[in-house]
């Protein structure tokens, strides 16, 4: 089996690519991205790595020919930005490579999504795949990852799209890592009643249910489902227990929601207003932070045969003890 990788340079793609070299049944990997950290580069027979722009055609189709299967990694994840960037990067490279799909024959078309396509600046709790979305979505990001799903559940290929939710683990370079910058610069606080619950997913559960997407047949084939490590915590607590393995400690103080959530929609609106780069906070960012957000992973159960393999408290120790290695320096 030969298989395409996009965002194969990413935190959740080269923890993909770790796993398919292992796998008996993949005979090679093509390993696309832009640009390649030396720790995330894996040193296989089995990969070979290609660089370029998922918006080339001609380079597109380069990378589709002979493959079976796609898994579609890559986006422009942000919660600000031009609509035009997010436009080429989520849709049109989707498009690109769905097209080339159908022209070389591919099996099969996995494609990572975002349940930031339910944010609705509510308190939201066991999400439902099948639970109608929000008539405006919270930002570009989450519209052009909606828009990219469309445009693989229309293609007529066989698809499998995955929707989980805030990924955690070694090679984390955003999550906890945007949070722990945040509290060196003294800017880290509490906000709301610090009681809201969340999921978060370990990167090591994402790649199980890709490689169980692989295998995906029948009913489970054309599909989305949500993905979590199905043990809701309480947001702040896990970021407090991250903060203490690191031997900081978080300032209790609370600051109210709808003070927070305020500041941020007038900043946003000048922001805008003024076309400046991404404010320093934004609705969605506070949603994240101060907002309950669990999603029910039922249909992954059941269909995908889906179940966690590593705890919330494992990948967080092993983010914490990547995190002061020196392979993050």
């Amino acid at each position: 089996m030969k298989i395409l990788l996009t965002g194969a340079t990413g935190f959740l793609g080269y923890r993909t690519l770790e796993k398919l070299v292992m796998l008996n049944y993949v005979s090679s990997i093509i390993a696309t991205g832009r640009t390649l950290l030396p720790y995330r580069k894996i040193n296989n027979s089995k990969i070979v790595y290609e660089f370029g722009s998922l918006e080339d055609n001609v380079f597109v189709e380069k990378l589709v020919t002979g493959v079976d299967i796609i898994i579609n990694t890559a986006s422009l994840s942000s919660p600000w930005g031009n609509p035009s960037d997010f436009k080429k990067a989520n849709i049109d490279t989707q498009s690109n490579l769905i097209q080339a799909a159908k022209k070389y024959g591919v099996k099969k078309f996995i494609y990572i999504s975002s349940p930031s396509v339910y944010f609705n600046g509510k308190n939201r709790n066991a999400v439902k795949e099948s639970d109608p979305l929000p008539a405006t979505f919270v930002n570009e990001y989450a519209k052009t990852k909606r828009q990219a799903e469309i445009l693989l559940e229309n293609s007529q290929l066989p698809y499998v799209i995955l929707r989980p939710r805030a990924l955690i683990g070694r090679g984390d370079s955003v999550i906890m890592p945007r949070l722990i910058r945040a509290f060196d610069e003294g800017k880290l606080r509490i906000i709301g009643r610090g009681i809201n619950v969340v999921d978060l997913t370990s990167v090591d559960n994402v790649v199980e249910a890709i490689h169980l997407s692989i295998h995906a047949k029948d009913d489970a084939v054309n599909q989305i489902y949500n993905i979590t490590n199905d043990e809701p915590t309480v947001l702040w607590k896990s970021i407090q227990d991250v903060l203490s393995a690191l031997n900081k400690s978080l300032n209790q103080k609370k600051i109210p929601y709808y003070i927070v959530f305020s500041y941020a929609k007038l900043v946003e609106l000048k922001a805008r207003i003024l076309k400046k780069n991404e404010p320093t906070l934004t609705a969605y960012g506070v949603g994240t932070l101060a907002l309950s957000f669990t999603l029910d992973i039922t249909k992954a159960k059941t269909l995908l045969g889906y179940r966690p393999v590593i705890s919330t408290k494992e990948a967080i120790d092993e983010f914490v003890k990547w995190y002061s290695s020196d392979e993050n320096l």
